[in-house]
This record gives C-alpha cells, structure tokens and sequence, in this order.
C-alpha cells in the first residue's frame, strides 16, 4: 500500500516535474491478479485498483489492519466501484452483485468479506474503487451505467462537449459523504473543467481512462496564479488537494472518475476562477 501525505500549496509552488508527480500521480493502479491501495492523508481517501484473474481477490487479505486501526477494512469507510474492465462480481456477506462494463455500486458503512471475482475470460479486469472515512450507515446498492443521472453540459465551439454520469450521486443514492461518477467526452472534445474551478470543502480523485496508448491528457493543478501540469496516461489517478484547480485537456477525447469527498455533497458547489485570473 502506497501511502500519499497531504501537500501544503505553498511547498508545492517549489515542485519539479518529479517531485510533482510523485506527490500526485498514480501510476500503476491496476496489475492483473493483484490489489493495488493508495491510502491519502487528503481527507483519508482510499484509491484501489482490483485485477482479479482466475483466482477470486478477498480485499481484507490486502488491507494493513495497522494502517486502518479496524478489524476490517469497511468498518468505518463506505466504498463506491465502477467497472472499468471485464465483466465481473463482487461478493459480501450480505449480497453478491454482477458488474458489467461502467456499472458502478456503492457498499455502505459495516459491509464485510468483500470479494471480487472475473467472470469470463474475454476482457481483462479492471476494478475500480474509492472509499471515505463514514459515520453512518447507509444501504449498499448496484447502480447500472443506464441508472446514472447523466448531465450534458460543453460546446462544440469550447472543445468541451461531455456527458457526467452521476452514480454516487444525492439524487440517485444517500451516502454518508461519497460522491462519484464518470464523464465522457465527445469526439473532438478536449477540454474538461475549464473555466477552472476550486472547492476548498472538498478534494477530488481524477481516474482517467480511454486514453488511446499514442494519446495522453495534460492534467492541470495547483493554486489559480500558480498553475502546473502533470501528464497522464490510460488509467492513471491523480489526487486533487482542495486548494487546486483540476482540469484536464487531451490530445484526443478521454474520459475520467471523478469522485469527492470533504464537508458536503452540493456537486455545483465550486468556486470558479475567471480566466483572465489563471497563471
């Protein structure tokens, strides 16, 4: 388990590419037959990767009970999924779910004995999952990816043409304070985000993915007059601390994870930054 400390923006003015990268990016998520854990002190945020192969993946056999102080990982989190690979199953000990491509589901405060099985052989799997401190209980529940509160928003002329698909979302389910989905772009839509935004109320996890091999995303952070970038390639995650931007341009269209978790759930609740104000 990889363990990701918070950054102070004004060290992160000093950061070379390297520095940068190490402190935000995460690279090698997802390995088959393997669970790979980054564990943020950015408001305690979980970022998982599960490749299960042939052999089913119990999650607790992976989680340092150390770092958690729990007798099980979900004892005090809530967990949200989505599907980025083959089809595939994830057991508890209250309800077994089957998760086909972009279908997402959410397992509530208190779930146990999480295990994630590949159904066929056809696509290689690719689990995604992130989870928040919890205070309360709220019921799992499977979302499909045609059960998601979908928004259109862009334009053709801005290059920013997008779909966000809302899964762990006040309108589609309660979660104690968890908030997840995936947008898309359109082909020739580029940008994401832009006009930038912050919310000093909550951080972001950015999951990139259909990102083509010979295409990459410049992902774009930092304080709004002290901007940076970090380039990013197919399934790739960058941690978002509060106090920066996140927007994102590629050099072909992608789409992305998003998911957040801080003081509430208001998804518009952002603090817009003129563009005449970024640096």
């Amino acid at each position: 388990m990889l363990i990701n400390y918070n950054s102070n923006p004004v060290d992160a003015k000093s950061y070379d590419t390297e520095r940068l990268r190490n402190e935000f990016l995460t690279e090698g998520l997802f390995e088959a037959g393997t669970v790979k854990m980054v564990y943020s002190h950015i408001d305690r945020v979980v970022a998982i990767g599960v490749c299960p192969e042939k052999e089913t993946i119990k999650l607790d056999e992976h989680v340092d009970k150390k770092a958690f102080g729990t007798d099980f990982f979900l004892q005090r989190r809530e967990m949200g999924i989505v599907n980025l690979g083959g089809k595939a199953e994830v057991r508890t000990s209250t309800g077994t779910y089957v998760l086909e491509y972009l279908d997402a589901l959410y397992l509530g405060m208190g779930e146990q004995g999480v295990e994630f099985s590949l159904l066929g052989s056809e696509q290689a799997s690719a689990l995604y999952c992130l989870s928040a401190p919890a205070h309360k209980t709220y019921p799992s529940l499977f979302i499909p990816q045609g059960d998601a509160r979908k928004v259109d928003l862009g334009s053709v002329n801005n290059a920013n043409v997008r779909t966000i698909n809302q899964y762990l979302h006040p309108d589609v389910l309660p979660t104690c304070q968890l908030s997840m989905g995936v947008t898309h772009l359109q082909p020739g839509s580029v940008w994401n985000t832009m006009p930038a935004h912050t919310h000093e109320r909550r951080m972001e996890a950015y999951l990139y993915f259909n990102v083509k091999p010979s295409q990459l995303v410049f992902h774009f952070m930092g304080e709004p007059n002290e901007t940076r970038h970090i380039i990013v390639r197919d399934k790739q995650l960058v941690l978002s601390p509060s106090w920066s931007i996140h927007s994102g341009c590629g050099t072909e269209n992608y789409s992305f994870v998003w998911g957040m978790l801080g003081e509430n759930q208001t998804f518009d609740d952002m603090d817009f930054i003129p563009m005449d104000s970024l640096a």
